[in-house]
């Protein structure tokens, strides 16, 4: 499975070239019968987190097309998708709350309307044993992808145990190699995704998760984000669009039909059903009720203000982009406010 992830310096460079001119033009309102499929395609970029391959269940199931929207759901690996996003190929595009400033450092204004979910435990820490929570990590040599999105776990974990960066050796290591790496004598602690924790878990014997993005839930949101052009100009789509999601995500925590749900999520992404059911429990879906309430502004992680607050920080501290982003003009309440 690819995580989506705080992007690495080679993805936000492609971005950041790719992104300078967001001249995308705004297509003309279509007049049309309620219940009417609208004759303009909507194009969204999607890829492989369960909270963005959740929509599979709408695609399969028609439901985008019985509330009249005619959307194209095109599957990339995940910084392609944001690429593409970047150089007005797509409308919308599935994203981290902190990847979408990322693309806005670029140039291309993309505008979070919802929020599919938050990572519940699919992000972790796993320490050697021997050593049994974050407060241990001092003076450790900890393993992870700078940049990640784990290393803002790993990063706010450490604050939380009022440890300094400084006090903690990071050893910058592709996400891919880290259950080797982890193997390595001096190294007593990664910060990873899944499924590649579960690798790291099997290589190295004893070892074990101390911290998940269960611990900070609100941490990391996973958003839908709009090209600005594209919603000026087609609100009421994008309010059905939402409603769609609402009714997805109903349907898959429906104990009566959660398994077809999850059947359909698995095959997409060519996992065993049983196995993707962990990945789908690490991933806080938000339906309609829920956005409400992620929506209204705050300080606290439970806000997508405030989460956004915190990550912009992040990024502008290790370097994805030099000066703080308009995280208030970045995202857009009013659809989800709207609806009932």
């Amino acid at each position: 499975m690819i995580k989506k992830a705080l992007l690495s310096a080679s993805v936000v460079t492609a971005i950041l070239l790719s992104g300078c001119d967001n001249t995308a033009k705004a297509p003309e309102p279509n007049a049309k019968a309620e219940g009417q499929t609208s004759e303009k395609t909507i194009t969204i970029g999607y890829s492989d987190w369960p909270g963005f391959v959740a929509w599979q269940v709408a695609i399969e199931k028609g439901w985008l097309k019985e509330a009249g929207v005619n959307a194209d759901f095109k599957w990339f690996d995940y910084s392609a998708s944001l690429s593409a996003f970047a150089a007005n190929q797509l409308d919308a595009v599935l994203v981290t709350n902190g990847d979408n400033l990322v693309t806005g450092s670029g140039g291309t204004k993309g505008v979070m309307i919802m929020a599919t979910d938050y990572s519940a435990g699919n992000d972790v820490i796993i320490a050697k044993a021997g050593i049994n929570n974050i407060s241990e990590l001092k003076g450790k040599n900890i393993a992870t992808e700078k940049g990640l999105v784990d290393h803002l776990l790993l990063s706010t974990a450490l604050t939380d145990a009022k440890i300094k960066l400084s006090d903690v050796k990071l050893v910058n290591t592709m996400t891919n190699e880290l259950p080797q790496v982890f193997a390595s004598p001096d190294i007593s602690a990664i910060a990873v995704w899944q499924p590649v924790a579960n690798q790291a878990l099997k290589t190295v014997a004893g070892s074990k998760i101390i911290y998940t993005s269960k611990d900070k839930p609100g941490l990391i949101y996973d958003t839908l984000t709009v090209n600005m052009a594209h919603l000026s100009a087609n609100k009421e789509e994008w309010k059905k669009i939402i409603q769609v999601w609402d009714k997805t995500v109903k349907y898959i925590n429906d104990p009566a039909t959660h398994a077809d749900a999850v059947k359909i999520m698995s095959t997409r992404v060519g996992v065993d059903p049983a196995q993707y059911e962990q990945f789908i429990g690490g991933t806080h879906l938000l339906d309609l009720e829920a956005n409400k309430k992620v929506f209204s502004k705050g300080e606290g992680f439970d806000s997508l203000y405030g989460s956004s607050y915190h990550v912009n920080k992040f990024n502008v501290a290790n370097g994805i982009y030099k000066t703080e982003m308009d995280v208030d003009g970045s995202i857009y309440p009013a659809l989800v406010e709207e609806l009932k």
